[in-house]
């Protein structure tokens, strides 16, 4: 492993104020209580369904913890501020799906917004997507299972999501700035994983622009990543890769025994790590033809990565190789691999507060159910405070 220190804080926090480090300690330690998020998630969701204000709830809090701001214009002191720390940045629009296309077409003209604003500015090297918010899930549900059996309105709804990232991915390639489009839940991806297949061959004709994201919590994505990547050689494209370990498993079990089918997802954490740190492996043996993206917050896996790239002689700054985390977590992870040269790159989420609610649910309770991972921030956090006051 890479000498890389994930312990020194005073490298995690050097953006962070005294002040900011306060909420996030706070944060962090609401979160570290299962109870009082579900409490906390259900009160807030009720409010905002009803009507009542919530935004003098989350704003400051939650909110302020892991989102950049509710436009672009106000994201940009954050993009500068992670620039400080040689942290670049990622903006996602992060309003859920919806199923009306008026709705649709915001999210369409805002995600074109995101993709002038970051091509240009030299500190957003990266576009982002959730496919999702750009058709209708029943059409893509019916068009994941085989779009030449799907009907007449769901083929016509294809053909408007095909339209809508062609438009966005072309925006990008127009800046040379890479796309990447997230994953969704299983039965809706095949539809998803063709589109962004037929991106790749159009864009990727002479380096990545297109990225697609494996969930390595599937059991079948790596053997799909290793078909992905040999078609790419055989067909002579690039391959944009981004690897996540996953985000809807509960949904996704549930579903799987409701409707009989085998379940999707790996049976344990420790054979999604190994998938995991395999894809990476792999890609980086395939680096000829592929660029990749390890969106972890994993400390092994962020330090495999990094000894990998080192011990096949690529440079911790090589364009092909990119590190994230979330915005509002891992701080130890994004800052010190920024330090020792490498590509790091914060997810920072933004839209209206009313509209990420659902977003900022997902990130409280996962932070309550990832083993570990709470705890993790708040000794960090804890040891950077008493190391501050010790300097005073």
């Amino acid at each position: 492993m890479t000498t890389i220190n994930f312990e020194n804080t005073a490298v995690a926090f050097k953006v962070r104020s005294k002040r900011e480090l306060g909420r996030a300690f706070l944060m962090f330690k609401l979160i570290s209580r299962p109870g009082l998020v579900k409490l906390g998630n259900s009160v807030i969701g009720m409010m905002a369904r009803i009507g009542l204000p919530v935004n003098w709830i989350v704003k400051p809090t939650v909110y302020a913890q892991f989102c950049g701001g509710e436009t672009i214009n106000e994201c940009a002191p954050v993009v500068e501020k992670l620039a400080t720390g040689q942290v670049r940045s990622i903006l996602d629009y992060s309003v859920e799906g919806s199923e009306s296309d008026v709705e649709i077409e915001k999210a369409l003209q805002e995600t074109l917004k995101a993709i002038d604003f970051a091509g240009k500015n030299e500190n957003i090297p990266f576009a982002v997507f959730k496919p999702t918010a750009f058709i209708k899930s029943r059409a893509l549900e019916i068009l994941s299972q085989g779009e030449e059996k799907a009907d007449e309105e769901s083929k016509k709804e294809g053909a408007k999501f095909r339209e809508r990232v062609l438009k966005m991915c072309t925006k990008a390639a127009g800046y040379n700035l890479s796309i990447l489009i997230d994953a969704e839940d299983s039965w809706y991806q095949n539809f998803i994983d063709q589109v962004v297949y037929e991106m790749q061959v159009k864009f990727n004709k002479e380096k990545a622009i297109v990225f697609n994201t494996y969930q390595m919590y599937r059991w079948d994505r790596l053997d799909l990543l290793k078909k992905d990547v040999e078609r790419a050689r055989k067909e002579k494209y690039f391959i944009g890769v981004k690897f996540v370990r996953g985000a809807y498993m509960e949904r996704e079990r549930a579903r799987a025994m409701e409707k009989n089918y085998m379940d999707p997802i790996q049976k344990d954490k420790e054979s999604t790590d190994k998938d995991y740190n395999s894809a990476l492996e792999y890609s980086l043996e395939n680096i000829d033809i592929t660029s990749i993206f390890n969106g972890t917050h994993n400390e092994f896996s962020s330090k495999l990565m990094a000894e990998k790239m080192l011990t096949l002689g690529l440079s911790a700054s090589d364009e092909r190789c990119w590190f994230s985390q979330l915005y509002g977590m891992s701080d130890n992870i994004s800052f010190n691999l920024a330090l020792a040269g490498f590509n790091v790159a914060k997810y920072v989420p933004y839209g209206p507060v009313k509209h990420v609610l659902p977003y900022l649910t997902r990130r409280a309770e996962e932070n309550t159910s990832v083993k570990g991972q709470t705890g993790r921030e708040l000794k960090l956090i804890t040891a950077e405070r008493r190391r501050r006051k010790k300097e005073k």
